[in-house]
């Protein structure tokens, strides 16, 4: 139950083409999200009140109709210099006082013949058209921003493009890089025996209690293993951390190591070669990252030839490449522990269907527009 921030009357929810909205039956105040305003508005207008918002230059005292938290009050800028909305960055909720929502530039406006277009209308239509023609001409882009980009390409590395604004800090994810960093470089001086004692081996997977289990996550074979499995993590994870909060995202982490953990053991129980490294809980990480941003694009190369794709489409063909990958392998070709990749990505798989249904329920319970 939504209550309104003004007078305190319970809301009402309606319906619209663009989506759920709340209304207020007493002051006719309206609660509506991000999500559903960008339907709506010119995306220059809703960015510029968005990173308002997000500034820390402003406070407010209305509590936000779903979280309850203090709500921004950005000025409008339009029409009445004095307008003021209320802005939730927690939960996205935008609450508009009567004649507010109005008072913005609309998407595909129409007026009467005659009625001429204000000028703060005539200029957020303008940056609207050039947004779309920019974004039109980066999809179309083929090559990379910077001639270096290619050397990372070349290692199988994506190059992150548009990158998603962080709501926090990373800290698990940079904690969890500073640890894998710290205890690989530290094996590196004894690296053999270190990796046969701590390693997973399939066929002895129960030594020192189930240790290896974990252990070998924390253990790479060389300096470009290490580093490119630390890549992986700090462009995925800090936007997965994001979203899904520190506790959610270890232990997304934690199940993709164990799921591709026994993946691999069973793709070869009686293997006495050592595994380790993080790439199995990583590729769970990859796989939700992909799933919930799946329009956040990246730069790859691929058969000699630079491509710009959305990771959606990136997080397809990694999954054909593993599944040739493990083919190959089965045939005796092969040494990388791509079952554990597949096993880990199974889990983001169903992290992201699983948490999916309750983030989509705080949206709706965000969401709004008439």
């Amino acid at each position: 139950m939504l209550t309104c921030p003004s007078c305190k009357t319970t809301l009402t929810r309606r319906t619209s083409r663009l989506g759920f909205f709340w209304v207020c039956p007493s002051c006719r105040g309206r609660a509506i999200t991000i999500e559903v305003l960008r339907k709506a508005v010119p995306k220059p207008v809703l960015n510029r009140l968005w990173q308002m918002a997000r500034s820390g230059r402003y406070g407010g005292d209305r509590q936000c109709p779903s979280c309850l938290r203090s709500m921004k009050e950005i000025p409008l800028g339009i029409g009445s210099p004095s307008r003021l909305l209320d802005v939730c960055t927690g939960c996205h909720f935008v609450w508009f006082d009567r004649g507010e929502f109005e008072a913005l530039p609309k998407l595909d406006v129409r007026k009467p013949p005659g009625t001429k277009f204000s000028p703060e209308e005539i200029e957020a239509l303008a940056l609207e058209r050039l947004a779309k023609i920019k974004d039109k001409q980066y999809a179309e882009e083929t090559g990379p921003d910077h001639w270096w980009e290619i050397f990372p390409a070349l290692f199988g590395i994506p190059i992150e493009y548009n990158r998603t604004p962080l709501r926090h800090r990373p800290i698990a994810t940079w904690l969890l890089a500073v640890v894998i960093m710290g205890v690989s470089i530290a094996a590196f001086r004894n690296l053999g025996p270190v990796v046969k004692g701590w390693g997973l081996v399939p066929a002895e997977f129960g030594r020192h209690f189930g240790l290896t289990l974990i252990t070998s996550f924390f253990l790479h074979g060389g300096a470009i293993h290490l580093l490119g499995n630390l890549y992986y993590l700090m462009v995925f994870g800090d936007n997965s951390e994001d979203v899904l909060g520190k506790a959610r995202y270890l232990l997304l982490i934690a199940l993709a190591v164990l799921v591709g953990d026994f993946a691999h053991i069973l793709s070869n129980p009686g293997s006495t070669t050592p595994c380790i490294g993080a790439s199995g809980g990583i590729s769970g990480v990859l796989a939700y990252y992909c799933l919930r941003f799946p329009h956040a694009r990246v730069g790859i190369i691929f058969w000699f030839r630079w491509y710009r794709m959305s990771v959606g489409y990136m997080f397809v063909v990694w999954i054909l490449l593993q599944i040739i990958t493990a083919v190959q392998q089965s045939g005796g070709i092969g040494r990388v522990a791509v079952f554990a990749h597949l096993g880990g990505a199974a889990v983001g798989v169903l992290f992201w269907l699983f948490t999916r249904q309750s983030f989509s329920k705080t949206e709706e319970s965000n969401a709004v527009m008439p």
